[in-house]
């Protein structure tokens, strides 16, 4: 089971505090009109608690989907449900949600909303090309995969290399001349599970973990690469 998710930073001054009041109860209905019938949509926050320098909860939003029945299409609701944790690190505010990276943009779109009225409040996190590269040397052993972009070879957009001895060649070395690392799969050893990440913060785990495991490595080993 694949569990993915993607990191935010806030841009504007604000605590944890004022975060867990702004988003407590939050709750809205709407109505959508489908022909003869109507449905309602119901988004809210919910399942929130204050842990160490951080609050969790659960974004739910309910969502009109088409059901094939019977040579007909037939809107139906279904919700999606969404771990969150905002949490203060290096006096940074950070967003992580336990969601694809679509819909996560779409929940941290709405959260901006929420707490500061428009969008543009929560962005994507931005981890430099050096870092990653760094932290990807670091687990050099470990590679499964990596992508480069940025590259600067006529008519190519982007590189990859696949394999476990990935350290060893000189494809490597060379790619790096002409790109930057984008987007590596490793399994580190202090982990277990293996892990890709993306200079935008989209953290994906190939392996069964529980939320509180998935977020502990997003904690230990994400929030350090982010600018």
């Amino acid at each position: 089971m694949v569990t993915a998710g993607k990191v935010f930073v806030v841009k504007e001054e604000i605590d944890i505090d004022t975060i867990a009041s702004k988003l407590k109860d939050f709750k809205t209905e709407e109505i959508q009109k489908f022909d003869d019938r109507e449905l309602k949509l119901i988004t809210e926050i919910s399942d929130m608690k204050m842990v160490i320098n951080a609050l969790e909860g659960k974004y739910s939003q309910d969502q009109v989907i088409m059901i094939y029945h019977r040579g007909e299409k037939v809107p139906t609701v279904k919700t999606i449900e969404a771990p969150f944790i905002f949490s203060n690190y290096n006096d940074k505010i950070f967003l992580t949600i336990l969601e694809k990276k679509m819909q996560a943009n779409s929940i941290a779109n709405q959260m901006s909303k929420i707490l500061f009225l428009t969008t543009g409040h929560i962005v994507e996190a931005r981890i430099a090309p050096e870092k990653m590269r760094n932290f990807h040397e670091q687990n050099f052993e470990d590679t499964k995969v990596v992508f480069f972009n940025d590259v600067d070879i006529p008519n190519v957009k982007k590189l990859s290399l696949y394999g476990s001895s990935l350290a060893d060649t000189t494809l490597y070395n060379d790619y790096c001349n002409h790109g930057n690392v984008w987007y590596i799969v490793i399994k580190p050893k202090r982990y277990g599970f293996i892990v890709g990440i993306t200079r935008d913060g989209v953290v994906t785990i190939f392996s069964r973990v529980e939320k509180d495991d998935f977020l502990n490595y997003v904690i230990n080993e994400i929030y350090p690469l982010i600018s």
